[in-house]
């Protein structure tokens, strides 16, 4: 209360009228308002954009304020600074797919206060920053889609780069003209190091630009000549197999027929002394884009003279040949008048027969026992849908067929599916409801691999009719939009976890734009959120946006490792523990970006102390006044409460700087007391060699890291053994001649030694290379076996 006070006596000091006084209060009031609208603006306004946008929208629209806000361009406006500082922390946030699903959900208090604190020169933005944003022919991919990207079956030739890189903004413009003539034979593609410095380093980029060739299946290849775009188009255009077929009299019409019979075309350039025929490189880059729809040949007239004049050619030209096309049907055969690769192709993709066309009439009957991808369209035809006709070839290995749907026609069909905009499906072989809608990215290689990908997993898109409310079997259901980046993430992730979970869960998806009362219901307030349906319990997910999160989820739930705590149950469980009870627990915040980060690997760590230490978690928002009179003030915290009865409320709080599961459990199993005992060398004359007990023993040193990391998995070894085999430990550091007599030359080394009814020398012990509790306890199990079956054995001869 101090501080409001001392304002109160400094305003009683000014003699004004009461008015005037009133009137100070209520501008000192707006002004403050002003202050909280200014620093809680949403984020999506700030930028300017949708809560729609892609990742590329939202970094155009910075870079566009980035240019006129930077503080270096308005020197003389003290506030804006801090006006840039909001932008750039709105950038920061929603550049980042956790961190938006963050904001979106919890607002700016699920996200650390230092996020966007710094932001680089104008300079840095006006000529580093989004390199190839605005070159469509130039994919830029992230690690949200470079798998899928790769792996598609097409060719792409990668640019890894660096914004500040000086060397790859000279190549730039060599890479946009190369991007150009290659568009449609190869991807062309682009990847920013700086903003996605996981995925590079995976890939071993060490150093920029680097450019490599990636094929599904195979090696990348990496470039390393001269950048000139020549030299770029001549490197890529050796990993281009598809053939370029010379025809004459003796194979022309066997050619053409079988390809006609498998329903692909020809396009055939006719070379000859006058008119124009198509260049070598340029037929080679349309056998590439044309691959699986039409076969590319090329006929010399100068030497098949008479067989040109069949084809009624006298001078070069070129000409598609559709399947069932004839001389004598007049306007079957496209003539083409371009040289042009990219405006041959667009003319023969358009005038392709287009996909089947799927009807009410025929929709059940087709769908009914035969995988399908299908394409929902409403009216116009774009570029784009024509590409689809590429489709019927990429999938035709995977046994997918490929048709299309006119939601203008057959209205009552697509709004019977809650299908209102043209969007992609796979029908998985099952009937017409089992399906799942395509929400990635609207290009050939993103469907292709959806497609591949959604046959063989296990998941379906839902409506109200199939939603799984009363379901006794467990469902694992999915409430997502389909702008939102995360969850367009997530969703590869599902269909991963829904196949290693095949017929124990079923996993669903539900669109909250169309269907919002149903996302109302359960209160969904942000994307994704993933909710687990068994039977009667509802469990949101909270965890990483991953199939081995998901599964490690599922299985928590199946055999729950961490006890959720009230202030009843901590009153009873960990206050009223039993003595020599140890309790791990953590006080959290849903909203707690840490918190979110630290719950996999608490549960985790729960696991891995299974029967050792009781794992537990308090919710600090729902119980907010509970954890106050705790004295949590932070979250996550996280606290132990050791096997002391005397003093219920004594613990030690979790200091450490890594807040994974494995250094947790250290920190966890350093309360327990110890199941080792320390060794000397007249002990270990004694009791180990002269002894006539099983030991296993521990050779370390105090300095050594492995050792100090190995030290805890020892002590639950000795519980674990306990009452089998006796657990020592010797510091070859303090006895150095002890662990040299007994040949260790390593830290840690376990040697394991057994009484056989003789005297044992320091040699004798028998190494375990292994560096696990349960493994090691499992290898001294056995070796017990095999000596007491040899004992048994012998007592058994002698008798």
């Amino acid at each position: 209360m101090e501080g409001p006070v001392m304002w109160r006596r400094h305003v009683s000091q000014f003699q004004s009228p009461r008015p005037i006084r009133i009137i100070l209060l209520l501008l000192l009031l707006v002004t403050l308002l002003g202050v909280v609208c200014a620093s809680s603006q949403d984020y999506y306004d700030l930028l300017g954009v949708s809560r729609e946008a892609t990742t590329r929208e939202i970094r155009q629209a910075f870079k566009k304020l980035a240019l006129t806000m930077h503080p270096d361009k308005n020197p003389g406006d003290t506030s804006a600074h801090e006006k840039f500082l909001q932008v750039n922390r709105a950038y920061e946030v929603l550049k980042d797919e956790d961190l938006r699903k963050k904001y979106d959900k919890y607002g700016e208090k699920g996200l650390d206060e230092q996020q966007g604190g710094r932001y680089e020169s104008w300079n840095y933005y006006r000529y580093d920053f989004g390199i190839y944003d605005d070159d469509l022919e130039i994919i830029t991919l992230d690690s949200g889609d470079f798998e899928a990207a790769v792996n598609s079956g097409e060719i792409w030739f990668i640019n890894f780069y660096f914004p500040r890189c000086s060397h790859c903004h000279q190549l730039a413009p060599t890479w946009r003209e190369f991007a150009k003539e290659m568009d449609g034979v190869i991807r062309i593609g682009a990847v920013n190091c700086g903003d996605n410095n996981h995925l590079c380093r995976r890939k071993g980029i060490s150093s920029y630009p680097s450019l490599y060739i990636f094929r599904a299946g195979q090696k990348p290849e990496k470039f390393s000549g001269e950048r000139a775009r020549d030299n770029l188009v001549s490197f890529c255009m050796q990993f281009i197999k598809t053939s370029v077929t010379q025809l004459w009299q003796g194979n022309v019409f066997s050619e053409i027929e079988s390809s006609f019979a498998a329903g692909l075309g020809w396009l055939i350039t006719f070379c000859s002394d006058t008119g124009d025929c198509l260049e070598p490189r340029t037929r080679q880059k349309l056998a590439s884009m044309l691959e699986g729809l039409v076969k590319v040949g090329w006929m010399d007239c100068s030497t098949q003279e008479q067989l040109c004049e069949s084809f009624q050619v006298t001078s070069g030209a070129t000409a598609l040949f559709p399947p069932g096309s004839a001389l004598n049907q007049q306007g079957s055969i496209l003539w083409l008048s371009s040289l042009d690769s990219r405006e041959i192709y667009v003319q023969v993709i358009n005038h392709l027969p287009d996909l089947e066309l799927l009807t009410a009439d025929t929709f059940h009957r087709k769908l009914a026992r035969h995988r399908w991808l299908v394409s929902f369209t409403f009216g116009d035809r774009s570029l784009a849908s024509n590409e689809y006709k590429k489709l019927q070839a990429f999938l035709r290995n995977d046994h997918i067929q490929v048709g299309r749907v006119d939601c203008i026609a057959d209205s009552q069909l697509c709004q019977s599916l809650y299908i209102y905009k043209a969007c992609v499906a796979v029908f998985k072989g099952l009937g017409i409801h089992d399906f799942e809608i395509h929400h990635g990215k609207d290009v050939l290689y993103n469907i292709v691999a959806f497609a591949r990908d959604s046959v063989r997993a296990h998941v379906t898109t839902l409506r109200p009719d199939n939603f799984p409310s009363d379901q006794k079997e467990p469902w694992l259901v999915d409430f997502f939009a389909p702008w939102c980046p995360p969850c367009r993430a997530l969703l590869p992730e599902l269909r991963k976890a829904s196949i290693h979970l095949a017929g124990q869960m079923k996993f669903g998806t539900l669109d909250c734009t169309i269907h919002r009362d149903l996302c109302s219901m359960y209160n969904i307030q942000a994307y994704p959120t993933t909710v687990i349906f068994n039977g009667s319990f509802v469990h949101e997910y909270e965890g990483q946006h991953s199939a081995d999160g998901i599964l490690e989820f599922i299985q928590d739930l199946v055999n729950p490792s961490v006890v959720v705590l009230d202030p009843s149950s901590f009153s009873d469980k960990v206050q009223g523990r039993k003595e020599g009870q140890i309790w791990a627990v953590d006080f959290y915040a849903p909203w707690c970006g840490p918190c979110q980060a630290l719950l996999p690997e608490w549960r985790r760590m729960a696991r891995m102390l299974m029967g050792q230490v009781l794992v537990g978690s308090v919710d600090c928002q729902r119980y907010q006044s509970f954890c106050q009179s705790h004295h949590v003030r932070a979250y996550p915290e996280i606290r132990l409460y050791s096997g002391s009865t005397k003093k219920p409320g004594l613990h030690t709080s979790y200091n450490g700087w890594h807040r994974d599961a494995h250094s947790l459990r250290s920190w966890a199993l350093s309360a327990l007391p110890r199941g080792s005992v320390d060794l000397t060398p007249d002990s270990f004359r004694s009791l180990v060699l002269a002894g006539q007990d099983h030991w296993v023993l521990d050779f370390y040193a105090p300095w050594c890291g492995p050792c100090q990391h190995f030290a805890p998995e020892f002590e639950v070894l000795a519980r674990v053994l306990k009452g089998e085999v006796r657990a020592g430990k010797i510091d070859c550091q303090a006895h150095y001649q002890t662990c040299q007599s007994a040949g260790i030359s390593a830290y840690p080394t376990v040697r394991f030694y057994p009484y056989q009814h003789a005297k044992r020398n320091a040699q004798s012990g028998e190494g375990i290379n292994s560096r696990d509790a349960n493994m090691i306890a499992d290898t001294i199990r056995q070796r017990l076996q095999q000596l007491s079956l040899r004992l048994h054995n012998k007592m058994k001869d002698e008798l």
